[in-house]
């Protein structure tokens, strides 16, 4: 009995932090990669920050990582002389337990269509 009431806790908290680091790693895969679709959206021909911002809320509809997302910033800037659509995707990890880092910043980028 004494076993069971030392070795429980630490077994749930072993459970707890490996799906805590489960889960935060699905969500940077899945908001980078909402990301990186809404940059190609954008660099499209005639596409512009609200077709990124259309496109990533799409992409994340239907996944956990779906309310995560606080802010979403679009520019186009120039990179080694092309031209570059740059989306930065802030967003809240969802935590399990009280530890580990709380905000994901990740960003997406393409080269721009007929550039």
């Amino acid at each position: 009995m004494v076993e069971f009431v030392v070795v429980v806790p630490l077994l749930l908290l072993l459970v707890l932090g490996v799906l805590q680091v489960g889960l935060a790693l699905h969500v940077r895969a899945t908001v980078t990669a909402a990301a990186a679709e809404g940059a190609r959206a954008a660099a499209l021909a005639g596409g512009d920050a609200s077709v990124a911002r259309a496109r990533i809320e799409d992409a994340l509809s239907t996944s956990l990582a779906s309310g995560v997302v606080e802010s979403v910033s679009v520019t186009r800037v120039r990179r080694d002389g092309l031209a570059v659509v740059e989306v930065r995707v802030s967003a809240r990890l969802p935590l399990v337990g009280l530890l580990g880092p709380t905000a994901l910043d990740v960003q997406g980028h393409a080269l721009v269509e007929g550039s």
